[in-house]
Formats: structure tokens, sequence, C-alpha cells
């Protein structure tokens, strides 16, 4: 497996595509690229997670929103944008299943030194691929950003996922101190407006 991680073999335009010659970027596309090698390696689950930064420079922008999340922000942006354009080029897309997503989303109020707290009223998730409706959109928040108006659950999300994976999320249940659970609990039902 060492070749997987050698990037040399990349050509010049492919690097550039996903933005490895610049610092800003480099990291996050290695990330990416690495992962275009592995789904060429018939890899089945893969994960690829940005906001290491410890406690200033991630995500969780709790203090100084207005520099850390465009820093963050463009970090991610040509990389990501890169891979799924690999992606497609090369027809992996078609098979594949992109998940972009956060646990909770922000507050529309600044907090403490011009941050944002969480918020689990409303958060965006986006998918692509491997199945997914291009350029369909669900779910919208309030005018603040708030609350969800028409709220889409994260057990729909998963029941969406599990399905595009060949997965019934409804046999996936277990009895458990009397009762039947599933990962998508009772509520999950799976997203049609989104799927291809």
């Amino acid at each position: 497996a060492p070749e997987l991680f050698d990037l040399n073999r990349e050509s010049a335009s492919v690097k550039s595509l996903y933005g490895l010659e610049a610092d800003e970027t480099r990291d996050f596309g290695t990330r990416c690229l690495i992962a275009r090698r592995m789904l060429e390696r018939d890899v089945r689950f893969i994960q690829i997670w940005s906001g290491a930064g410890g406690p200033k420079n991630n995500w969780d922008n709790h203090s100084n929103i207005h520099t850390e999340l465009p820093w963050i922000a463009r970090q991610v942006d040509q990389p990501i944008t890169g891979f799924i354009k690999d992606l497609k080029s090369t027809g992996l897309l078609d098979d594949t299943l992109v998940i972009w997503t956060t646990e909770f989303g922000r507050m529309p109020f600044t907090q403490g030194t011009s941050g944002r707290d969480h918020n689990g009223g409303t958060f965006v998730s986006w998918l692509a691929g491997g199945g997914i409706r291009p350029g369909t959109r669900i779910g919208q928040s309030d005018p603040w950003g708030w609350k969800t108006e028409s709220p889409i659950w994260c057990y729909d999300l998963h029941a969406t996922m599990l399905h595009l994976l060949g997965i019934d999320h409804e046999r996936l249940t277990y009895r458990h101190n009397g009762l039947d659970r599933r990962l998508t609990d009772v509520h999950g039902h799976v997203l049609k407006s989104i799927l291809a």
C-alpha cells in the first residue's frame, strides 16, 4: 500500500486541482487526493476530516469567527471542489456518495469575543454523487438561522445514506430494554426527493 500515498505519481494538473501547491490548501487537498486514490483501490468507507487546528483555527468558532471561519473555509474550498470534479471526470462519482456534514450549526448572534455558540436547531449538510439528484435542496432555516422551518432530522439523513448503500434501515432493529431500537430511531425516513 505504500504507493497509495506516493503523490509524486500524480500529474501537476491534478495536484493543482486539489490545491497542493499552496500552503493554505495543501493539507486538506492531500487528504482529498489520498481519498480519491483509496477509492480507485476499492476502499469502501473513507472519512476526510477537517479542523485539527487545536483550540484555534478550526470549525469551533467560539471566538474570532470573522477571521477564523474564512481562513478554514479557504483551506477546504478548492480541495473539496477538486475532489468532486476529479471523481466526476473519472466516473467515480457515480458510485461514490460524498457527504459533507457537521453535528450542529452556529447561533445567529455573537458570543464572547465575536464568536458563535453551538446551535442544535439548524445546520447544513450536502451530499453529492452515488444516487443523489444534483442541485436539490430540502429544509430551510427561519430568517434568523435559529431554527428550521421544515426540519430534516439526522435520522432522515442516516436512513437516506443507508438506503443509498443498499441497506434497509428498518431492518437494522435490535431489542434493548424491552424496546425495538435502530440507528434511525422510529422517526427516520428516506429523503426520496433528493434521490436521482
